[in-house]
């Protein structure tokens, strides 16, 4: 990360965000914020997903991948 920006926050979100990242540079923490909420979003999404499947969804779902697996090639 050779070029840099400036962010403009209200004060109490810098603060907030500043005891958040303790020792670490701003980049790294705010990358590694991006991160997590993409996990976390992420996560949420297969969890409410999986709420509304069956479980013969779910092995309807598994079979038709193992199949599609067995059975690709490329040409």
């Amino acid at each position: 990360m050779s070029k840099y920006a400036t962010i403009s926050v209200p004060i109490e979100v810098k603060q907030r965000l500043e005891k958040a990242k303790g020792k670490k540079e701003w980049g790294e923490f705010l990358l590694e914020m991006c991160t997590e909420s993409q996990q976390l979003k992420s996560k949420k999404a297969f969890d409410e997903l999986a709420n509304l499947l069956t479980e013969e969804d779910l092995k309807a779902i598994e079979e038709s991948s193992r199949e599609f697996r067995e059975n690709f090639r490329l040409r």
